[in-house]
């Protein structure tokens, strides 16, 4: 998937929102940047795996309703060394298991199509029901709820197509539970959310609901929150849940697109390639993915660059009204679209609109590192007025000899520099074949598509082609 302005696809984007909310969002950190890891769950009971403890907020909270009980102690697992969460990763997202599947997961994915014609008036019932019976809850929530309820669902459905495949449901699970700590979230809140979720299926699947099936949706939340509630308490023994960050310089690119570079209040670890979500002051509670637009550097400062979308309210904002010496949040660091410094491939990245910022990072990567590999950069937009970053590429192309950048124009021919006309795959599979190469795809869930599907006809194997698309993620894992 990777990020950056909503024009490149981050992972839980929305063109129409373009908030990360948090709560089941597709924001994630995407498998594969960190390696598989395996973290157990607990056995039957209901979800939740932790004891519902007293929140703070309001004195006098109402119980969890909708019949069993909840697990009264938290799973001790064993202590485990501190380990870096930007560690880069070689490994790619494991393919799906070929084996049948579970007796619980066949329950699962039957619940999941039964409701998916329903799946608007699901989240909205669930969503009602949590904030009824859990009205302290609420505020961990923007205003606005309409995209949320599609979040819900997508990544319910995410987890039900992997429920078989806990290499890459475990990467997908510890990235939201690292992320859900900026919100405020804790263990105590996963009972209720687990409540109210299979209140929820219960009313909406008619056909598929079981006494089966509900102890196989039990199982699984049990499984999933304990996964997420382990992440985050691994996190936050060496990371904090967010970072604040002045904005030092804020440069307008065209209409809409701006390259506004931030001063963190502490170090902030990342690796290029990978992406971060933003918190504006003018829209609290609504983060919003965006790629990291160059290396780690020296001064501590990173840059991003936002396009403003239609209803964006997050890249609105930090286009239109954001200045120096405004202070946004940062959440942590994630991504798997980083470089393999251990072999000496070539590079073959595609980069569409603001996706060009992760690839310019990656470029960056390599010329730090010191080991010289070719890198062959395809740089596509609608029309040549879009290509709002290529003059800083043809100078990296002019000063390293081993970087060849190639604009492509979808509509009109390229004026500035030597560029191609039309698609940006098509571009791709005229160029000849690349199966030396590793391949690197960054832009909107559309081309994202198209891109893999290109570089793996110029004979890049599927294995070697990072990005950090969720869609993505899902694709493969159910059709490879």
């Amino acid at each position: 998937m990777t990020t950056t302005s909503a024009d490149n696809g981050i992972p839980g984007s929305d063109p129409g929102n373009d908030g990360d909310w948090g709560w089941f969002s597709t924001t994630r950190r995407s498998p594969g940047s960190e390696g598989p890891r395996t973290s157990g769950g607990g056995q039957g009971g209901r979800p939740g795996g932790v004891p519902p403890q007293q929140p703070q907020q309001p004195q006098h909270r109402q119980q969890p309703q909708g019949g069993g009980n909840w697990p009264q102690q938290v799973r001790q697992s064993p202590p485990t060394p501190p380990r870096s969460a930007f560690e880069p990763v070689t490994t790619p997202p494991p393919m799906a298991n070929t084996a049948p599947p579970t007796a619980d997961a066949t329950l699962i994915r039957r619940t999941m199509e039964e409701i998916e014609p329903a799946a608007d008036a699901v989240t909205s019932y669930f969503y009602a029901m949590l904030f009824v019976r859990h009205p302290y809850l609420r505020d961990l929530f923007p205003a606005s709820m309409d995209s949320q309820r599609d979040r819900l669902f997508a990544a319910l459905l995410t987890a039900a197509q992997n429920v078989d495949n806990p290499a890459v449901l475990t990467e997908y699970l510890q990235g939201l539970g690292r992320g859900h700590r900026k919100y405020g979230t804790r263990p105590e809140h996963y009972p209720a959310v687990g409540e109210c979720l299979i209140a929820a299926l219960t009313r909406y699947a008619h056909h598929s609901w079981s006494p089966q099936t509900e102890a196989a949706w039990v199982r699984a939340y049990t499984t999933i929150s304990q996964i997420m509630i382990d992440a985050a308490a691994d996190d936050e023994a060496h990371s904090p849940a967010w970072w604040h960050a002045e904005i030092v310089s804020h440069e307008k690119r065209t209409d809409d697109i701006a390259v506004i570079t931030l001063r963190p209040d502490q170090p902030y670890p990342f690796l290029a390639g990978q992406y971060t979500t933003v918190e504006t002051p003018w829209w609290p509670r609504v983060w919003r993915s965006y790629s990291l637009a160059s290396a780690p550097r020296a001064d501590g400062t990173l840059s991003l660059h936002v396009k403003a979308v239609p209803a964006g309210w997050v890249s609105g904002a930090l286009v239109r009204r954001a200045r120096p010496g405004d202070v946004v949040r940062l959440g942590p660091a994630a991504g798997s679209m980083t470089v393999d410094h251990r072999t000496d491939n070539g590079l073959l990245c595609l980069g569409g609109g603001t996706g060009i910022a992760p690839i310019k990072a990656l470029v960056e990567d390599v010329a730090e590192h010191g080991r010289p590999r070719p890198v062959e950069v395809f740089y596509g937009a609608r029309s040549d007025h879009d290509l709002y970053d290529l003059e800083t590429m043809l100078k990296l192309e002019a000063r390293l000899p081993w970087l060849s950048v190639r604009p492509v124009v979808a509509a009109g021919c390229p004026v500035r520099a030597s560029g191609l006309a039309g698609q940006l795959p098509d571009a791709v599979r005229g160029a000849g074949r690349w199966s030396a190469y590793d391949g690197y795809v960054s832009g909107p869930p559309g081309m994202i598509r198209s891109g893999v599907d290109a570089l793996r006809g110029v004979g890049i194997p599927v294995n070697r082609i990072r990005h950090d698309s969720l869609d993505e993620l899902v694709s493969q894992s159910t059709q490879n």
